[in-house]
């Protein structure tokens, strides 16, 4: 009887590892030097997988697979092992697939997948963007971007490019050092990305964390996002509308840091951004907080942010963002020229139009930055249903750059609305309400909770927008 236990025992224990097939990339003629590419060898380890009826491609510990674009398929598991790095390849001219369609001027693909079905990116391994290695001169806060032979067409890949996939998963990796979009899911549904640690330089330009394109039922949990661009940012791209809304999204218990904004919505938005649920996290030293930046037709409703604290200061002019902790906008990006006319509009129009945003929640967030919020539209009424719920703000300088600066880029006329400093700048909405806000100032430049301007609403009106407000807290 103990035998036959014993038996038993170790089937349990075996069965679990056997009933995976794993595919060591080793074995397919991967050399893991750093020097060689393995592209060939991964992607004949990939295919082999998918094709035998999925598995797990291993990239084993203590090596480095320098790589250049690699297809992932249906029913893989990419496994990196602790120790292990997957290196993008630097040589630019290995990238030529578009991450935007005929679009070319927005950057290529290096690892991305087309219609693929449970697609998993797991292990305690990194995967290298080698991102300083496509950027130019060293800034102050920010690399400058090379110069291009031909505009309409930029090599630096985006990191993990995701088109039409379902049930995704992304666990406990380390992604580091993007030189474009480093996780980019369009058109995707079911998507789980949990425990990553997504740290990208924070000063190279363009590199966004996550963004979620045309994607619904996606879960973001448990991250760590530095990020020199958004760090995650939902939106729905004109080169991919065939895929429709972007909805049901829950981002949870990530910590986020910005030289642009934390959590956006926006700006690129042709159709609907609906049912999104962002609560728990920590946002430091970012130029904008939570920011919901509507420049196209589409709509943003039925959002909620809640339970979240942030530390913001201001950086130059590279980065879009004033400091704002709250930022809720819909104007009509500028007229197209050249790219923009091409991709940022609808087909043969050169000038554009913004969508309603509205019913919106802010609910017990604590901010300590260098500038107030700010809600605008270009008409009264473009943004409404505006909820700040149990607010608390402390205004303190940290840099010496101006503060009292609103930042509407990317905008038709003026990009900044400039002034002094406001718990909460309304330059034009309807039905904004605020209850149990809190200012705590240290600046000079300080002029009161809300301002809500004299020609938007009638006095009657404008008092009513507002709950626990009395006459002499609406700055004119």
């Amino acid at each position: 009887m103990k035998k036959l236990y014993l038996l038993f025992f170790m089937l349990a224990t075996v069965w679990p590892a056997a009933a995976q097939s794993v595919y060591n990339v080793l074995d397919f003629g991967a050399k893991g030097d750093g020097v060689t590419d393995d592209a060939p060898a991964l992607q004949q380890a990939i295919d082999r997988c998918s094709s035998e009826g999925g598995g797990r491609v291993l990239l084993p510990r203590m090596r480095t697979f320098l790589c250049g674009p690699l297809e992932l398929k249906s029913n893989v598991e990419l496994h990196i092992e602790s120790t292990s790095t997957l290196l993008c390849n630097p040589n630019e001219s290995l990238y030529t697939l578009s991450a935007f369609k005929d679009n070319r001027g927005e950057g290529m693909m290096w690892l991305w997948a087309r219609g693929a079905r449970n697609l998993s990116i797991t292990g305690r391994g990194t995967i290298h963007g080698n991102g300083i290695k496509f950027m130019g001169r060293e800034l102050s806060d920010s690399y400058e971007l090379k110069s291009l032979a031909d505009p309409t067409f930029d090599p630096r890949p985006h990191v993990l490019t995701l088109i039409g996939c379902d049930n995704l998963l992304i666990r406990d990796v380390t992604i580091t050092e993007g030189a474009y979009w480093t996780v980019h899911l369009i058109g995707c549904n079911v998507a789980n990305i949990d425990g990553i640690n997504l740290l990208n330089n924070l000063k190279i330009r363009n590199g966004d964390g996550i963004d979620l394109d045309h994607s619904k039922n996606v879960r973001i949990a448990n991250c760590h996002i530095t990020s020199g661009d958004d760090c995650i940012c939902l939106k729905n791209r004109r080169e991919w509308a065939e895929y429709g809304a972007c909805h049901d999204i829950v981002v949870t218990n990530c910590t986020l840091a910005s030289r642009s904004c934390a959590i956006k919505i926006g700006s690129e938005n042709m159709d609907n951004i609906y049912n999104v649920m962002v609560d728990n996290c920590i946002i430091s030293q970012s130029n904008r907080g939570l920011g919901i930046q509507n420049r196209d037709e589409g709509t943003v409703t039925d959002v909620t942010f809640s339970n979240i604290m942030m530390d913001l200061q201001l950086w130059s002019d590279v980065w879009w963002g004033k400091a704002e902790p709250i930022y809720v906008t819909s104007y009509p990006r500028a007229d197209g020229n050249n790219k923009d006319a091409n991709w940022r509009f609808p087909k043969g129009e050169t000038q554009g139009r913004c969508g309603a945003v509205s019913r919106i929640t802010f609910n017990n967030i604590q901010a300590t930055s260098e500038n107030g919020c700010f809600i605008g539209g270009d008409t009264s009424d473009k943004v409404s249903d505006i909820y700040i719920n149990n607010v608390v703000l402390n205004l303190r300088r940290l840099t010496t750059y101006a503060n009292g600066i609103y930042d509407k880029r990317p905008c038709r006329g003026e990009a900044f609305t400039t002034g002094r400093v406001y718990g909460v700048y309304i330059e034009q909405a309807a039905n904004v309400k605020t209850e149990g806000l809190v200012v705590n100032n240290y600046l000079s430049n300080y002029e009161g909770k809300v301002k809500y301007p004299a020609n938007s609403l009638n006095p009657v009106k404008r008092l009513k927008n507002f709950v626990n407000r009395t006459a002499g807290e609406l700055s004119q």
